[in-house]
């Protein structure tokens, strides 16, 4: 007979307190407390075996005390594994994910995350929160902060980066983490952008646009997935049987761990799923493996694994030997995941302070070149790059800022850290920090109460606004060319800050405004969270620099590229809206009936208080300091069976005088289908770094997979389809500004 496994050894050894234990995932906490509203400490359950994971340790040494208590309280020996948010990196704060993504750079989204990883298992950390994968198309929604985007292909290869930075070859190995698809599924498409609400949507945009960054981070190799706030379709994710144990296990194989999002069990009832015993076994039944901090779990399942659950209302009956098969279940996968870890073969792995952090000068320098490459270059009507002689007047609130630069989610990372723009600008132009800094523009005072909620981050001037203008305007009149550097505090993104109308503060729209009366030439730079719609701002700027929340290393990344010391490559992963009311949006919306100018002149799709000229910046969009000419595109052949190779060439040419990295995008569209397609949607794209007056061609291979769609009538019955017929392929700089050439598919 086939000895037993060391996890099938232990779970024949267990008691059902000790499997029950294993499913509860607490926070550190302040005091060492945890549960809604309970007195007793962590300690104390540590001392009685009730714990399987802590979140949130900050330091080894506490990472490593917990484990030795577990260790003494756990009959077996069982160890905890250990995890944090880490979302954009732990000391060394990169950039934020939307900022990366705006790099389409895989291998640096690989990097960062691989760096961060390297300081979070230094810290005793087995386990990170990370990627978050949710797609958004809409900026209202203040966790688009987080996220890749708008456009799944992107977004794919943006969560299979990220997985392979953190996990490598092995997630037991040095320096390496344990990645956490996280949130399942379609939390980033709540009605109006308010958080945590629940999504109603076809089950084809289900499939289609809001799932492949998970299937993608699944094969990627990802270890585990963290269930979403909201309801999908009327039936919330921690409850969501046909995703998680359907889709998700059963449709993609993933045999990973799957935990609840914070208190999302117990936030079930408030779901209207009934009370808490039969929200417990409905979360259990559902695949949800670990419950976060609400220990509902260790409060229920006791007792339903003696009594059963009999709740037809809520569509439920479990009789007790089916609750004790799912306990089971759950706590085998905790195990395997622990043994994945390599925890069960030692519990002190990355604990032991065996393996050093990575130089914090090498991630700063990571840092400082990923905030460059996230920065996307809007507008330059000849301003940009600056001179180093030139007399700069920086002014406004992001000038001398230095705790808003780490953006959202930044746990570990530390203000002082930051290099702030004013000292940054000085340091690369051998200048004094006061030469290059002008008046201070902050936030008008309910905006500051309002960060009062979260915890000031802007300081607010007690001088009037006025005399704050006046003192910019002499400022920037002293000075050849101006840059303001505007922007949203750091927690205006992120989770629970959704905003009805996504724009810069007022009062930095005045102060732009004036700075561009005095005829300087007016370089802005936003350093922001979430698409801001920019309004008139574009056309004020002569330059327009949009470097997000940058990081640790953000201002030195943004000096890096007004000086010319890097060149701007960032393209947008977000379609800038023109207007706040202009959302939800994105370069694959679909086409409609009208309006046809022939016949329906009248009648349009835009709104009648907003110009279809106003400036707009398209997904994918961005430009650098030189100049990209693209050749029209060339199809290997105009018709091709299904099972025929197609190839797209398109030859790229640097017309201008500067290196230039370009992105150059593939879309498609779909013009006769079984249902209504997007009207372009992003099949491929690829980068190419091109000398001044180099040349190259690129292949693209096309393939009759890459135009499947699905009819779903339920999840239960979904259909993948691919019509034979015509396609039309687009490639060019941007999702708008693009070369077409038709292909027929003849099978």
């Amino acid at each position: 007979m086939q000895e037993q496994g060391k996890v099938e050894r232990l779970m024949a050894a267990m008691t059902l307190a000790e499997k029950i234990g294993q499913l509860n995932l607490l926070a550190a906490g302040e005091g060492l407390v945890t549960g809604a509203g309970q007195s007793t400490s962590l300690s104390a359950r540590l001392d009685a075996g009730q714990v399987g994971a802590i979140f949130g340790t900050k330091s080894l040494a506490s990472a490593r005390a917990m484990q030795d208590r577990a260790l003494a309280g756990s009959r077996l020996n069982i160890p905890l594994f250990f995890a944090e948010d880490v979302i954009h990196g732990q000391r060394t704060i990169f950039p934020l994910n939307i900022a990366l993504t705006c790099g389409w750079d895989m291998a640096l989204i690989e990097e960062t995350s691989a760096f961060a990883a390297a300081e979070a298992a230094a810290e005793g950390l087995h386990l990170t929160f990370a990627p978050m994968i949710d797609i958004c198309r809409d900026p209202r929604w203040g966790r688009v902060a987080e996220g890749p985007g708008e456009d799944p292909l992107l977004a794919a290869r943006a969560a299979a980066a990220a997985v392979r930075g953190f996990q490598g070859d092995d997630p037991a190995g040095p320096r390496r983490l344990a990645a956490c698809l996280k949130h399942f599924v379609a939390y980033g498409a709540p009605d109006s952008g308010r958080d945590y609400d629940n999504v109603s949507l076809a089950w084809e945009d289900l499939l289609s646009v809001y799932l492949p960054p998970f299937e993608a981070g699944i094969k990627a190799g990802a270890a585990s997935v963290m269930t979403a706030f909201n309801a999908v379709n009327k039936l919330p994710m921690h409850a969501n049987a046909p995703l998680v144990e359907g889709w998700l296990r059963g449709g993609q194989g993933f045999d990973g761990l799957v935990v609840s999002d914070y208190t999302g069990v117990q936030e079930l009832i408030a779901h209207g799923l009934g009370p808490a015993p039969v929200v417990v076994a409905r979360a259990l039944h559902a695949g949800v493996d670990m419950d976060m901090v609400g220990e509902d779990y260790l409060r229920e399942l006791p007792a339903l694994a003696c009594d059963g659950l009999d709740a037809p209302e809520a569509g439920l009956v479990l009789p007790a030997s089916a609750i004790v098969a799912l306990i089971d279940r759950a706590c085998r996968r905790v195990l395997q995941f622990k043994e994945r870890l390599g925890l069960l073969d030692d519990p002190f792995r990355g604990l032991d302070g065996g393996t050093p952090a990575p130089s914090r000068r090498a991630g700063r320098d990571l840092a400082r070149r990923a905030a460059a490459r996230a920065a996307v270059l809007l507008k330059n009507d000849g301003v940009l790059p600056l001179s180093r002689s030139a007399r700069v007047a920086l002014i406004g609130p992001m000038a001398a800022d230095r705790a808003n630069m780490l953006g959202t989610w930044s746990v570990s990372g530390r203000a002082e850290d930051v290099v702030p723009l004013h000292e940054a600008v000085a340091a690369l132009t051998g200048r004094a920090p006061d030469t290059v800094w002008g008046a201070n523009i902050v936030d008008e005072p309910w905006l500051e109460q309002r960060l009062n909620v979260h915890g000031v981050t802007v300081t607010r001037d007690p001088r009037p606004e006025a005399e704050l203008l006046a003192e910019a305007l002499a400022a920037a009149r002293a000075a050849d060319v101006i840059v303001a550097a505007v922007g949203e505090a750091k927690e205006h993104a992120g989770e629970s800050s959704s905003v009805l109308s996504p724009v810069l503060p007022a009062p930095q729209c005045r102060l732009i405004e004036a700075l561009a009366g005095t005829g300087k030439p007016l370089a802005v730079v936003v350093f922001a969270g979430r698409p801001l719609a920019l309004g008139r701002i574009a056309e004020q700027a002569d330059a327009l620099l949009y470097a997000w929340h940058g990081g640790v290393a953000g201002p030195e990344g943004v000096t890096d590229l007004i000086f010319g010391a890097a060149s701007p490559a960032g393209r947008l992963a977000v379609t800038l809206p023109a207007h706040p009311g202009e959302v939800p949006l994105s370069h694959a919306h679909e086409p409609t009936g009208r309006p046809d100018p022939g016949r329906f002149a009248k009648f349009r799709t835009g709104w009648l208080d907003l110009p279809d000229d106003a400036p707009r910046f398209p997904f994918g969009f961005g430009l650098g300091y030189g100049r990209i000419d693209y050749d029209p595109p060339r199809l290997s052949t105009d018709a091709a069976r299904a099972d025929q190779p197609v190839e797209l060439r398109v030859t790229l040419r640097n017309t201008g005088a500067v290196e230039m990295t370009e992105t150059v995008q593939l879309y498609a569209s779909d013009p006769v289908a079984r249902v209504t397609r997007p009207g372009r949607w992003l099949i491929d794209f690829r980068q190419v770094t091109l000398a001044p007056g180099e040349s190259c061609e690129l292949v693209f291979p096309v393939h009759a997979e890459q135009f499947r769609y699905p009819l779903a009538p339920s999840l239960e019955a979904v259909e993948w389809l691919r019509d034979p017929g015509l396609i039309r392929l687009h490639v060019g700089p941007n999702s708008r500004d693009t070369q077409m050439v038709e292909l027929t598919w003849l099978t």
